[in-house]
């Protein structure tokens, strides 16, 4: 498969992409979460896509992977009492917001010269998806949101080995100490129904590594989630067709997250998976993409 790969200008910032299938198909913009490079959009699901003559772009968000990596720190407020203002669905200060990042994806396809696509997004990738198509309505033809939230007040919170699992460090900071760490992070994050071989999970977590290791850009992420705020307004403008595809078992973003998102947006459905938690299933890549294509089907 041809991938065409470069990078895009969003203000000073370089966001580094892949561009895949006919460039005269249908775009599909995929977007991916907390600290995650495009690698996560795996190359066989998104072959799957490009079976169904669509032109697949997928990208690293600022601060991950191949795309620039943002200076400075959070603004120095303590972790607890921001994640407590955040499930109130109340904003808190960060070095950039996902709005900053909404119009990342916005310039992406500025520089692809596209002028509306299909946007994809898993987690926080989701979240940044409900912004640009509340924002960039004329240029969204379709949307899907990937096991996220809208980080409405007072939805119930991440468990916690789950949540402490994506935002604490580990102790070996080596490269093994870091694969290994990254190994069992997917373990539990990962869909119970669906378990993957050891082996291929270590596999992707030196891929991963090998390509971008930079835990820093992951902290300011996350303080743009927890800067952001409830994204509920964002979802009352969006107009395009919608799905919101959750796992049941998914308990770092709960299916109460999937439930909100589909209750705020109009023309919405949801779409549950059993065994399913916070990755996507290689077995389950055909009924997501079919999901994906009945949706893309609304809209020529």
């Amino acid at each position: 498969m041809d991938i065409r790969s470069g990078t895009a200008k969003s203000g000073e910032l370089d966001i580094f992409y892949e561009d895949m299938g006919d460039p005269d198909d249908p775009a599909v913009l995929l977007i991916m979460g907390l600290g995650a490079q495009l690698v996560f959009w795996r190359t066989g699901f998104c072959e799957r896509l490009i079976n169904q003559g669509l032109r697949v772009i997928r990208y690293d968000n600022r601060d991950v992977g191949l795309s620039s990596k943002v200076e400075g720190g959070h603004t120095g407020a303590k972790l607890l009492p921001r994640m407590a203002r955040s499930q109130l669905g109340l904003r808190n200060p960060a070095v950039y917001t996902l709005e900053n990042m909404a119009d990342d994806a916005a310039a992406l396809l500025d520089h692809l010269q596209i002028e509306k696509a299909h946007v994809v997004g898993a987690s926080m990738g989701g979240m940044i998806a409900q912004i640009f198509a509340a924002r960039y309505q004329q240029r969204t033809k379709t949307l899907a949101i990937v096991f996220s939230s809208n980080n409405q007040a007072m939805l119930p919170p991440p468990g916690p080995k789950q949540l402490r699992a994506v935002t604490t460090r580990p102790k070996d900071t080596s490269r093994e100490g870091v694969i290994a760490n990254t190994v069992a992070v997917s373990k539990i994050i990962g869909s119970p129904g669906y378990p993957v071989p050891e082996e291929q999970m270590r596999a992707q977590a030196v891929e991963s590594y090998d390509r971008s290791y930079y835990p820093a850009g992951v902290a300011r992420q996350f303080s743009a989630i927890l800067g952001s705020g409830s994204l509920l307004r964002y979802d009352k403008q969006i107009t395009a067709p919608t799905v919101v595809i959750h796992g049941r078992a998914d308990k770092l973003m709960r299916p109460s997250g999937g439930r909100a998102v589909a209750k705020a947006i109009r023309r919405s459905r949801l779409v549950l998976f059993d065994g399913m938690a916070h990755d996507l299933p290689e077995p389950l890549w055909d009924d997501i993409v079919g999901e994906l294509k009945t949706t893309f089907a609304e809209v020529p």
